[in-house]
């Protein structure tokens, strides 16, 4: 399932939220113009989780999610962050939400390296903040339509359709997915690389726990939760 766009318009423009899209976009065209050198520039501001187990480089903790491995990795990550996080900007306001953001790639990339200690791939992208971003979504915004791209079920996937979710089903179904991959990512199923879908798995648990706190006392949202 591939999300397009929500009907949940915002008050304020999010300008955290651009500027976090506008900066991932232009780390990603420098990785672009390093050539080979990119290897080495990814091992060098990714999260490496042996390291960190040794207190080594924590910083990596911070740049890793500023880094994207190609096209497609990208794309998605922005898209999702488009959608979704300048409605949770709007909701706790734009400190708070750069705040929450940041804590949320810290506590993804936390969980992906306890799962995995002793791995020495770097783990770089910014899914796990944004998996906080969804996880806060979830909890402000669950009946929320989303517009969704998803394959047609009586053409056996072959063609796809839009239909309009509530965001409690599509992150819904987002998570179980992720869990479940990460189930069989495992380090004893033998496979080391790949998706780091337990990052996803604690940045989205981090954004549905700590929304509660970052959410202001007088939630001026609250005529959203009376329109249904």
């Amino acid at each position: 399932m591939l999300p397009i766009k929500d009907e949940n318009p915002s008050f304020r423009r999010p300008w955290v939220n651009y500027t976090i899209i506008a900066i991932n976009i232009l780390i990603f065209f420098h990785e672009l113009s390093l050539g080979r050198a990119v290897n080495r520039f990814i091992f060098s501001y990714g999260v490496i989780p042996v390291e960190i187990i040794h207190g080594q480089r924590l910083y990596t903790i911070f740049t890793s999610m500023f880094l994207h491995g190609g096209w497609m990795h990208i794309f998605g990550n922005m898209l999702y962050l488009w959608i979704f996080g300048d409605n949770v900007e709007d909701s706790i306001g734009h400190f708070r939400y750069l705040v929450f953001y940041l804590l949320s790639g810290v506590f993804a990339a936390l969980a992906q390296v306890f799962i995995n200690p002793l791995s020495r791939i770097p783990l770089i992208g910014a899914s796990g903040a944004i998996s906080g971003v969804l996880g806060a979504y979830f909890v402000l915004y669950p009946r929320a339509r989303v517009l969704t791209l998803i394959p047609d079920p009586f053409t056996f996937g072959i063609f796809w359709r839009f239909i309009k979710l509530p965001a409690y089903i599509l992150l819904g179904f987002w998570f179980i997915i992720q869990f479940l991959y990460g189930l069989m990512s495992l380090p004893y199923s033998g496979r080391t690389g790949g998706v780091a879908f337990f990052a996803h798995i604690g940045g989205f648990v981090f954004g549905l726990i700590a929304i509660k706190f970052f959410k202001p006392r007088k939630f001026y949202h609250y005529w959203y939760w009376n329109r249904f």
